[in-house]
């Protein structure tokens, strides 16, 4: 479990079997929301897991295990969870079996050896009973896991190991063994090894129930072609058969043998899905399936019955035709569509599996002075990890010694290397492209850039935007009046035209009224979506954030570390006299060489950059709130503001004019004097970020607004507005003040964003109706933000914005035409224009076309006008 901004709610994750559409994961979604403790649960229908957050105080795993259960639903493998800290007031303690954050109010209880130990399920407190009964030794674990990923290594014990799948801690001696690739993995359960086998063994399933259904349907097609053509030949189907010493085998026989395992095999999932759906009164598109077939398939049964037992005369009359062929056929045409669907579903939420594949698996670590070669999961804080060229990156930290270049591409998106030297920060998971260099753990395991990542991408996808719910409502009352009306067809068919018209035309309005691409529309495009922009290094919290970004009247900047650089910068340097340029900054980066002044600080780096060697200071003097007076080479050195010119007597004269003009810039300009005369002016200044300025551009192309809210000085502020090009300055303004400003600009009726990164900018960020928080920012900003850029580039917030225009108009596209489909075809179905097997290829095709329309998010160009060319 993981303290959520420390109101002590934790986060568990769940792996669910036998979801098998759309209305299931949302009888499940509905099923734990009701639980007392749930502030949030989604599923992920298409990777088969949920993401629950609540208080542990009134909920435990297995009651909320229970609750899907009771939904007809399995979990399996075992829960993966992220570890709270331990609760001052000792209310908590560590599961010593899975490493999980216990309440004891809550928790199962259990004395061993006169200690009191606390689990999280039954299941734990079995685990550790039996370890117990084998004399095994059990030591508190302080595992935390997310997705399966350990946090710290569960134990200290060469016999300890950690399941893959589900992060589970297990016993190497009682736990499940595989050998692949010459390397030993233990398992929990038999579930969580196969599912590591082979991940994609439920797509594989469902692809041999396709391959049962259409070799079936060919052969069906087959033997109908037979009997047509030997019919009108004027040969009986006896003859036409090739077991003729079974004369009871007729035609209807054989399409029923043909049938039957096309149905209660390749249609198996639809009817334990009706079955379920029936058992907690839930109506949904396997129990429209199955109607319609069973229908089929039944009717026909009985037609054929009834050639060997005439007395039960339940069907009379001249229709005496069977149907098995179109129940074979619309499970066929279903189950093929759905496995399609699940193959395009599976490679749009392929985000997460690629950011879990940039994981390293080892670290090589500084240990007494050897290089030793451990698992990632074993990394502690405060160890010295060596990357050599070539290598990945295995964790966060801080770069102690050497220099280097890293590609951080698969993580920022930022295509050219970055060079990393003392003091700079890592990624884990980013390629070290040259030299070599040591750098000290800072984040581990569950905490890392990476993995909170891949946390904020699930949750993302697991999350309904505002739209979704207009689509649940439809679902939830489209169905029952598709049976209704199914009904009211099969009464009117069966009073017109009797019996076979009725059954064909009741099948035809369930089959081609399916409501899944309906129940499709919203979340297969909000994956898509969210996806994109992980690729894209713009991270985003929910759908419901996703869906505001298209719709923003207004974006409002903070100025320093947002839309500039955060970091002072050698901006101007204008001679007075003979002294050339450099020479200027050679004198000046001497003076400030010993200040730890950033202004100063900012000269040095410029002399540095240019290759300036600094002369040797014969005498230094900082003076407060003036500047510095220094000697060096034999000359007297002073560089400073107006007043430390006026204390020393230097008339500065012409040079008030040019000083005038760089400060009105928003620069920090210092006079250099050298022997008592002034020389030049060294102007120092906080610059715009490359790109801030193209992204205000096409953020007014859009139609947005845009403004700045800084603290800084109005002179300043508004300087740095003008460059960049945004019309609308608020300066002065403290961090309180900020948000107020916001919620202002909302009282106006505008939906607003706010872009920043530091603390200050927290309550501003939470006000917006977006907070869009810089990647290099503080913690605090990143928690408040609910759209995070990696990059730190402002143009990403363009890309968010069209992201967002894209993803919504997706939606409303799937959803025009799910429903302009459905509503549209009923009629048609009702009145007989459209058989079984024609409303069946229709209901496939318009789910596949939905899944499909959301797919091409992927190749989306997001950048500016020169991007998209």
């Amino acid at each position: 479990m993981t303290n959520e901004g420390g109101n002590g709610l934790a986060t568990l994750k769940l792996y669910v079997r036998g979801m098998t559409c759309t209305s299931c994961a949302m009888g499940i979604e509905s099923a734990l929301k009701e639980l007392d403790g749930v502030s949030f649960a989604g599923v992920n229908y298409t990777d088969r897991f949920v993401l629950i957050k609540y208080d542990p105080a009134k909920l435990n795993v297995d009651k909320i295990a229970a609750a899907i259960k009771e939904e007809g639903y399995e979990t399996f493998g075992r829960p993966s969870q992220e570890a709270s800290p331990k609760a001052e007031d000792g209310s908590t303690a560590i599961d010593p079996v899975c490493g999980m954050s216990v309440d004891k109010a809550t928790g199962i209880k259990r004395e061993a050896g006169g200690k009191a130990y606390y689990f999280c399920s039954e299941a734990c407190a079995a685990t550790f009973r039996k370890a117990e009964a084998e004399g095994q030794h059990h030591s508190g674990s302080k595992t935390a896991t997310v997705g399966g990923m350990p946090k710290e290594e569960a134990v200290a014990d060469k016999h300890a190991a950690i399941d893959p799948v589900c992060g589970m801690r297990v016993d190497k001696r009682s736990a499940i063994t595989r050998v692949i690739g010459g390397r030993s993995y233990y398992f929990c359960t038999e579930s969580c090894a196969r599912t590591f086998e082979d991940p994609d063994k439920e797509l594989k399933d469902t692809k041999k129930r396709v391959g049962i259904a259409l070799g079936g349907v060919v052969l069906l097609g087959v033997f109908r072609l037979g009997m047509f053509l030997g019919l009108a030949a004027g040969v009986t189907v006896l003859t036409w058969v090739p077991f003729d010493f079974l004369p009871w085998f007729t035609g209807g026989v054989w399409m029923f043998l043909l049938t039957t395992p096309i149905i209660f095999i390749g249609g198996k999932s639809f009817y334990v899905g009706a079955a379920r759906a029936i058992k907690f009164r839930r109506a949904n598109m396997d129990l429209l399936i199955s109607i319609g077939t069973l229908a089929a398939y039944f009717y026909s049964a009985i037609i054929v019955l009834q050639q060997f037992m005439p007395s039960i005369a339940i069907i009379s009359g001249a229709h005496t035709d069977v149907y098995f062929d179109v129940a074979a056929v619309i499970i066929a045409f279903v189950l093929l569509g759905k496995y399609m669907e699940d193959v395009i579903k599976r490679k749009s939420s392929a985000a997460v599996r690629k950011l879990l594949d940039l994981k390293p698996k080892t670290a090589t670590v500084l240990k007494n002075g050897n290089e030793v070669e451990i698992p990632v999961e074993k990394l502690a804080l405060g160890d010295i990890i060596i990357v050599k060229p070539g290598g990945q990156v295995p964790t966060d930290g801080l770069v102690v010694d050497g220099l280097s270049t890293v590609d951080e591409k698969m993580i920022t998106g930022e295509s050219i290397p970055v060079e990393k030297r003392k003091g700079d920060e890592v990624i884990g998971g980013t390629i070290n492209v040259h030299g070599t260099f040591k750098f000290e753990a800072t984040k581990v395991g569950s905490d890392t850039m990476l993995m909170n990542i891949v946390k904020m991408v699930e949750e993302a996808q697991v999350s309904s935007a505002p739209i979704q719910r207009y689509a649940d409502n439809v679902s939830a009352y489209f169905v029952p009046a598709v049976l209704l009306a199914g009904v009211v067809t099969f009464l009117g068919w069966l009073a017109l035209a009797g019996w076979t018209p009725a059954v064909l035309a009741f099948i035809a309005v369930l089959i081609i009224s399916c409501p899944c691409a309906l129940g499709i529309a919203t979340p297969t495009a909000l994956m898509v979506g969210v996806g994109k922009g992980a690729e894209e290094g713009i991270l985003i919290r929910g759908g419901q954030y996703l869906e505001r970004a298209g719709s923003l009247d207004v974006v409002v900047f903070d100025k320093t570390g947002t839309i500039t650089k955060g970091m002072p910068e050698l901006a101007d340097i204008v001679r007075l006299g003979d002294l050339s340029e450099s020479e200027a900054l050679r004198f000046a980066a001497a003076a400030e060489k010993g200040s730890e002044h950033p202004l100063g600080e900012a000269i040095v780096r410029a002399a540095e950059a240019r290759g300036i060697g600094l002369p040797a200071l014969a005498a230094f003097e900082a003076v407060p709130g003036q500047g510095i007076r220094a000697s060096c080479e034999g000359r007297s050195i002073l560089l400073g503001n107006r007043r430390l010119m006026k204390e020393n007597g230097i008339a500065i004269g012409e040079t008030e004019g040019a000083l005038g003009k760089l400060e009105a810039e928003g620069k920090t300009a210092m006079m250099l004097a050298i022997d008592d005369e002034v020389s030049a002016i060294v102007a120092v200044a906080d610059t715009v970020k490359e790109r801030s300025a193209e992204a205000i551009a096409e953020l007014k192309k859009m139609g947005v607004e845009t403004a700045m809210l800084t603290g800084d000085n109005e002179v300043t502020a508004k300087a740095v507005a003008r460059k960049v090009g945004i019309d609308r300055v608020i300066a002065n303004v403290l961090p309180g003040e900020k948000a107020s400003v916001v919620k202002g600009m909302q009282g106006e009726g505008k939906v607003v964003a706010m872009v920043g990164d530091g603390i200050n900018d927290a309550p501003a960020l939470a006000q917006a109706d977006i907070g869009i928080a810089l990647g290099s920012g503080s913690d605090i900003a990143k928690e408040t933000g609910g759209i995070i850029l990696i990059k730190d580039d402002l143009m990403d917030v363009v890309k968010g914005i069209r992201l967002s225009k894209l993803t919504m108009r997706k939606i409303k596209q799937n959803l025009a035409w799910a429903l302009g489909y459905n509503t549209g075809a009923i009629p048609f179905a009702a009145l007989g224009f459209l058989n079984p097997i024609i409303a069946a290829a229709a209901m496939s095709a318009s789910s596949l076309s939905v899944v499909s329309n959301a797919a091409t998010l992927k190749f989306a160009r997001l950048g500016g006008e020169k991007e998209r060319r």
